[in-house]
């Protein structure tokens, strides 16, 4: 059977998937935050898993080897439009995607425990709120800022100014009992299409309107991401699990 991937439609994830057809995977086009699920309910056998839902599903899943999305000082997907300052956002009500795992908990921390500020209401875009997160390609649409909010954060800058480190906020993962054979089948297509991918993008000639970008935007966007684990990345990643752990325990409901 063909190896099943999913397949997240954002700019800085396309270079994963430039050789992955002409290597016999099947492609299933899914947004970050179905990932985990689909790979639990057995509907595809890897792909990019939010950071946050591969800790929670570690029991199930493996990484391949250290193949991530990673970015250096600014992220450039992963936005905050307020209408007032970030570090007066207590209690607020602040719409996220339904796209979004890792950017909502980065969020919360950046809110309660850098900025000390009381717990704020996540809700749907279709609500009423204060604030609102979106990532990815919408992000990318919107870096310029949102009519009516007079704050823009890039979530990934405000992680690097409070830490210093870089952003992690998806691996590669595989289910565990993924066959040998097709895993390394996998990791394979992953170190030869990742190389080609990332130098394909940098050669784009023509302009992504959907993206509102030209191949020089294109170009400094890419530039901004990791694709695998290295020291700062692994750093990174014990770092978000110190500061969200406390966040996940007072969330939790109480036992007894």
């Amino acid at each position: 059977m063909a190896l099943r991937v999913a397949r997240i439609p954002y700019l800085h994830a396309e270079p994963f998937y430039c050789d992955m057809e002409r290597r016999g995977l099947v492609l299933y086009e899914m947004v970050p935050s179905a990932v985990a699920a689909a790979l639990i309910d057995g509907e595809i056998d890897a792909g990019l898993v939010p950071v946050v839902d591969g800790w929670r599903y570690a029991d199930r899943l493996q990484p391949v080897a250290g193949f991530c999305v990673a970015t250096v000082q600014r992220s450039s997907h992963i936005f905050l439009y307020a209408n007032q300052p970030i570090d007066t956002l207590s209690a607020m009500r602040i719409g996220v995607t339904s796209e979004a795992v890792t950017a909502v908990r980065l969020l919360d921390m950046l809110l309660q425990v850098r900025y000390g500020q009381q717990p704020s209401t996540f809700v749907t875009l279709q609500d009423t709120y204060d604030a609102f997160l979106l990532i990815g390609n919408d992000g990318v649409r919107r870096r310029g800022g949102a009519r009516g909010y007079a704050h823009t954060y890039d979530l990934g800058a405000e992680w690097y100014a409070w830490t210093g480190l870089p952003l992690v906020t998806s691996r590669w993962m595989a289910r565990q009992d993924m066959d040998p054979k097709a895993f390394a089948v996998l990791q394979d297509t992953l170190y030869v299409g990742l190389e080609v991918g990332v130098d394909a993008i940098y050669r784009i000639g023509e302009p992504r309107d959907e993206l509102l970008m030209m191949p020089r935007d294109i170009t400094r966007y890419i530039r901004h991401f990791r694709y695998f684990l290295k020291t700062a990345e692994l750093q990174a990643l014990e770092r978000f699990q110190e500061y969200m752990l406390p966040l996940e325990a007072d969330r939790a409901p109480a036992q007894g």
